[in-house]
């Protein structure tokens, strides 16, 4: 089985992060997110990869052939952001058996088992969580036996509350991609996009059966507060803690948190919900619910809801603030 990536995306909602790093290598917990994903596919047994690149695509491709050197990779160019769809067609001849889909902008949790023991049953898997804000989702409706009937994309009414995590298996993979060209060949939605999800209804609609899965943990990455919310989450497991190669003077530490080897912390209060990676310096500062990248220095600082990026330096800055690598931002007494 292979698997297929984008990762072509430009990230926006995370600007200005995503102008000099791929929204995939953005860290939680002192990882990339992308690595999460691969990690868990490398535990499977897919070591055979597509990925869909784009922006910043030399960045990504230096990073995956460097810390995943035995993995197959094919590099793709997605050269105009049309959508889910426009994105997976371009694997197309890379694809000749079932397929794992993943679009990496969570960290999860699934049950990758089922594969195993439901490929010979069904045509295909949708892994997906019942959420309260379903307008923000495209939303799958079941049928009784857990099928899927159909996808609606943001429905204004309560239709369902199964929303659609971005991460499916496909056998009948012949069949997907009939879809996805007959879904490109009726013309782009009212946004210019031609969506994935459609291509999945085609199938339904000439006699798939594609069963719904459940996820034990879907937590977001794909925006400022979710990322960090996702950082939190993970310091409450083994990701959290304080490396043995870290120096911690006269500062109080309130978990979780991360606190990296090389990193020196001078006075002020840090957590909860605070990494501080490699090789950060950081004095006199009150941290919350922050991320702060390598080699970064900061001090007098309060900071809560903040993402601040590799060698950065913050001095006398109170409030939340999202600045990219290098960047020297200071206050005033």
């Amino acid at each position: 089985m292979k698997a297929v990536i984008p990762l072509a995306g430009k990230g926006t909602r995370l600007r200005p992060q995503t102008h000099h790093v791929p929204k995939p290598l953005l860290r939680v917990a002192g990882k990339p997110v992308l690595a999460y994903l691969l990690d868990d596919l490398r535990r499977v047994g897919i070591d055979e990869i597509v990925f869909i690149v784009g922006h910043l695509r030399e960045t990504v491709e230096t990073w995956i052939k460097s810390e995943y050197p035995d993995l197959s990779g094919h590099y793709v160019l997605q050269e105009v952001q049309n959508g889910t769809a426009g994105a997976i067609v371009l694997a197309e001849p890379y694809i000749e058996e079932e397929v794992l889909i993943v679009f990496p902008d969570a960290v999860l949790e699934v049950d990758y088992g089922l594969i195993a023991t439901e490929a010979s049953r069904y045509d295909g898997i949708i892994w997906a969580k019942e959420v309260e804000d379903y307008q923000r989702f495209g939303v799958i409706v079941t049928n009784e036996d857990g099928t899927m009937a159909r996808i609606v994309e943001k429905p204004t009414d309560p239709v369902s509350k199964l929303a659609n995590i971005g991460l499916y298996y496909i056998t009948d993979y012949e069949l997907l991609f009939e879809g996805i060209h007959h879904t490109i060949a009726a013309g782009p939605s009212p946004s210019g996009e031609f969506y994935l999800t459609d291509a999945f209804q085609y199938m339904v609609d000439h006699g798939s059966r594609i069963i719904t899965a459940p996820v034990g943990g879907w937590w977001d990455a794909g925006k400022p507060e979710t990322l960090l919310e996702t950082n939190a989450h993970l310091l409450t497991g083994e990701r959290g803690g304080v490396d043995e190669g870290a120096i911690v003077e006269g500062a109080e530490l309130i978990a979780p948190l991360r606190i990296e080897t090389g990193v020196l912390v001078r006075g002020g209060r840090i957590g909860p919900n605070v990494t501080l990676e490699e090789g950060a310096v950081v004095e006199d500062c009150c941290l919350e619910h922050t991320v702060v990248g390598s080699g970064a220095a900061l001090k007098s600082s309060r900071l809560k809801h903040s993402i601040v990026g590799r060698q950065a330096s913050v001095t006398l800055i109170d409030g939340s603030i999202s600045v990219t690598d290098h960047t020297v931002i200071s206050g005033s007494t």
